[in-house]
């Protein structure tokens, strides 16, 4: 099964053009979010779902976003690049999530709260690390599209869901059925897809952070993350008090954690 998975991870065909000229709009410091607009532009898929995001609750914007010159100026370029990262990745993969009990929206929503989180929690303790975790936290689950689609193919959605739906510990039902785990196929897939090291190591790491070495930091935070929304209680009392304890554990700050979360939650 894990060879299966590898093979049509490298069968992926390659990101739209769009998001290649993205990317060099926003690593070009003299380019403005003007340039980036009207390339988000040409796709109205794009569009559409950049201006869902930003009229969610979760964003908290004063008043209704109706175009994408005006989400761009609120997110700010990065984050507008990782949320059409985000949108481009997951519309290439296609979205089933049956096995997790889940609907796409359902999957869209719990990666969508886990940036949110990230940005009203970690921008207090490090801001200079809020954009790389902010796009990690839009795609570390993304290896659960492929490990969905894998339990579909061998017929065990009945058994595979019901396993999920009362587990404390998602990575380790992925391994037991596939034989690996969704933040071990996420780093896959964007290592294929030439994402940057850093991204693929801290989400590759992030059930084991320790392992990690110089990125146990950003490998740790997915952790806490994943740990207080996963995508079968997300943001339930047990999930968030199990983050506790890892902040607890790590000697990190539990009342600002709480605070990001309790705003998330209203």
């Amino acid at each position: 099964m894990l060879n299966d998975i590898v093979d049509r991870i490298r069968a992926l065909p390659p990101l739209p053009r769009s998001f290649q000229k993205i990317n060099a709009i926003c690593d070009n410091p003299d380019s403005s979010i003007n340039e980036l607009a009207k390339v988000i532009e040409t796709d109205p898929m794009l569009v559409a779902n950049l201006l869902k995001i930003a009229n969610s609750p979760l964003y908290n914007f004063r008043r209704e976003i109706k175009s994408v010159l005006q989400a761009i100026s609120l997110f700010g370029m990065s984050s507008t690049r990782s949320l059409v990262t985000s949108i481009s990745v997951k519309k290439l993969l296609g979205v089933d999530m049956e096995p997790y009990g889940v609907t796409p929206e359902e999957f869209v929503a719990i990666s969508t709260i886990q940036s949110a989180l990230v940005n009203k929690w970690y921008s207090h303790i490090n801001p200079a690390g809020v954009d790389d975790l902010f796009l990690a936290a839009l795609l570390q689950d993304t290896g659960k599209i492929m490990i969905a689609d894998e339990v579909v193919r061998n017929d065990e959605v009945y058994q595979f869901k019901s396993e999920i739906e009362m587990s404390h510990d998602i990575a380790s039902v992925e391994k037991m059925y596939v034989g690996v785990t969704s933040a071990e196929v996420t780093a896959e897939i964007f290592n294929h897809w030439g994402f940057s090291d850093k991204m693929v190591k801290m989400i590759q790491f992030s059930d084991h952070y320790e392992e990690a070495e110089d990125l146990q930091e950003y490998a740790k935070i997915l952790k806490i993350l994943k740990t207080a929304v996963p995508i079968n209680s997300p943001l339930s009392e047990n999930s968030i008090n199990r983050a506790v304890k890892i902040l607890e554990k790590e000697t990190m700050s539990v009342e600002l954690f709480l605070d990001a979360v309790k705003e998330i939650k209203n």
